[in-house]
């Protein structure tokens, strides 16, 4: 089975059907309308030339309104930019003796335990961040505002001197709700409309001490590979400028790749927090769905019940993940949502040494992995098995199926008009939808027909959950090894989310852990690459993924829903034999 065939040729036949019923319906309006009289063409040209240029006024209109709305969003975060380096430069100069460069080498674990002990000051190492992110944001054009209420924040800090991220500077994506910001989502219709309160993550950082500092930049509408938009401009690769830092998250990714941020928050129903995580070095982690609430975090599409959005840290350690994970999973955050479980973070299961039953695929039958990918899953699975951990082969069932008639049509649950209408396209068809949203009748069987669409795709996609789970259950699996997407893309190259988006359909926690870099050899068999297909699919691919040597490539560790806990501790395992392997 292709994997572009089918959808291909029921796009088609769908277009068709539309088409023949747009000219059906047209006719009848015409009659309906004007009779069957000739001169109705003279009355509908007229009607025409005149929508044109009514259109045309429109739009120009609307490209002025817009361009003031850019200009002043870009005013706003230069001002930010500006006051943040006049506060850097007058602490460095008030506090010489301050070891910035000390603070920056420091993990989270390591700088939690110096604030807290008074070793370091939250003051001191705010500034030396700042000062950090600055210098990063100048090369990779990752930041999209600081947030100057994070100096008000630090006056206060010591009244949370109890919380697990006491004295933290974090980072957040730009889609997560800080009170009197934008939220934008890199789309302009969403300029000029700040949040008239804090999201719920950011209230419960704030409660345990950690102080969110700027807001990341993402790609326009969230739905992207890359990440560039038309409001704050396109961010670049930490480790490469002619790379991507990968979307949606990106922004994160390359502020904590680049060394600016030491903890971020991202949000993924993609692959939107793993797939940065990848091309930028780091590491990151989505939970399973509603582990952590999403109130407060703005989007571009909506109806997606199943395959599902997650909010997640993003880091530089899998100690990191699990600290802010810990953190977050507090009675504060359930009471703020109670429609999110309260179930804590479980640090016997985190912190457990058995060995473990994993499963692992290198390909999934529907996108081969690089050169690179291959050989990383291969190494880590050969630094699991010397470890004492059982590895058993495993292969998703159905995947194909999975991707076109559950994920696509999952991910645009609405119809795809939620993100349409964010993005300002319209269809050229005005007239025929006037009339269908003025037609009570067909618009009544439209909506019918798409709640039974969305109700059926519901079912199947939970048969298809329990599928999966039943085959995991059959291998007698703890946790499962897969590829990661990677290295990082050249700038404006689409691609595969097979190895990530599943995840977020079967709605299982993973997460993605650096384990080696691209090597002249993995160059070298690049340039043979075909893929699975040989397709217009796979040849974008190699394309975009050539020129990556010496860029980190990754693997992805996955469990069960609800086992958040199990999946960071396999990761935890993956880095500490990476690690011990390289010294």
């Amino acid at each position: 089975m292709e994997r572009s065939h089918i959808s291909l040729e029921s796009l088609l036949s769908k277009v068709d059907s539309f088409n023949k019923g747009v000219m059906d319906r047209m006719d009848n309006y015409k009659q309906l309308i004007f009779g069957t009289k000739p001169k109705w063409t003279v009355i509908l040209t007229v009607t025409a030339c005149g929508a044109s240029a009514l259109v045309l006024l429109l739009k120009w209109f609307g490209h002025q309104q817009s361009w003031k709305k850019i200009q002043k969003a870009k005013v706003r975060r230069e001002k930010s930019l500006q006051r943040a380096e006049h506060a850097v430069c007058q602490f460095n100069e008030s506090h010489p003796e301050t070891d910035t460069s000390l603070i920056l080498s420091l993990s989270l674990a390591e700088l939690s335990k110096q604030l807290k002990d008074g070793t370091l000051t939250p003051q001191a190492v705010f500034h030396s961040y700042m000062e950090k992110t600055l210098e990063v944001n100048r090369r990779l054009n990752c930041c999209t505002e600081v947030l100057l209420e994070s100096w008000d924040q630090l006056e206060d800090v010591d009244s949370h001197k109890d919380g697990l991220l006491y004295g933290v500077p974090v980072s957040i994506k730009e889609n997560i709700g800080y009170k009197g910001h934008d939220s934008t989502c890199g789309v302009i219709c969403k300029l000029d409309l700040p949040a008239t309160g804090d999201s719920v993550l950011v209230e419960v950082l704030k409660r345990q001490g950690a102080i969110p500092f700027v807001k990341t930049n993402v790609p326009q509408g969230l739905q992207n590979f890359d990440c560039g938009n038309p409001i704050y401009g396109l961010t670049l690769n930490p480790h490469n400028p002619q790379k991507t830092s990968g979307g949606s998250s990106g922004g994160e990714g390359a502020l904590i790749g680049g060394g600016g941020s030491v903890l971020g928050l991202g949000s993924d129903i993609g692959g939107s927090i793993r797939i940065p995580s990848s091309f930028c070095g780091i590491c990151g982690f989505k939970p399973t769905a509603n582990r952590l609430s999403l109130r407060g975090a703005s989007s571009c599409i909506r109806g997606q019940k199943s395959v599902l959005s997650s909010l997640g840290p993003m880091a530089r350690d899998v100690d990191s993940l699990a600290l802010c994970m810990q953190a977050l999973l507090c009675d504060h955050m359930f009471r703020l949502d109670p429609t999110v479980p309260p179930i804590p973070f479980n640090q016997q299961v985190y912190q457990s040494s058995k060995p473990l039953r994993i499963g692992y695929y290198e390909n999934d039958g529907y996108a081969m992995p690089s050169p690179s990918m291959g050989r990383a899953l291969r190494e880590t699975k050969a630094l699991l098995e010397k470890a004492g951990h059982t590895l058993v082969s495993f292969s998703p069932p159905r995947l194909i199926y999975a991707m076109h008639e559950l994920v696509v049509r999952g991910l645009l649950g609405d119809g795809c008009t939620t993100l349409l209408s964010h993005l300002k396209i319209y269809a050229i068809v005005a007239f025929d939808i006037f009339v269908l949203e003025n037609t009570s009748s067909f618009g009544e069987k439209a909506v019918r027909v798409n709640v039974l669409r969305e109700m059926l795709l519901y079912l199947f996609s939970k048969d298809y959950i329990h599928e999966v789970i039943a085959e995991w259950r059959r291998c007698e699996l703890d946790v499962l090894l897969c590829p990661m997407v990677g290295p990082a893309y050249i700038h404006n190259y689409p691609g595969t989310l097979t190895y990530t988006i599943i995840y977020n359909l079967l709605n299982f926690p993973a997460g993605v852990v650096p384990v080696s870099t691209v090597t002249a050899e993995d160059e070298e068999e690049l340039r043979h690459y075909k893929g699975n297909y040989g397709d217009l699919w796979d040849r974008l691919y190699k394309k975009a993924v050539t020129g990556g040597e010496g860029l980190p490539v990754a693997v992805q560790c996955v469990a069960l829903p609800w086992q958040d806990e199990l999946c960071l501790r396999f990761m935890r395992e993956v880095e500490m034999l990476v690690r011990e392997d390289k010294k």
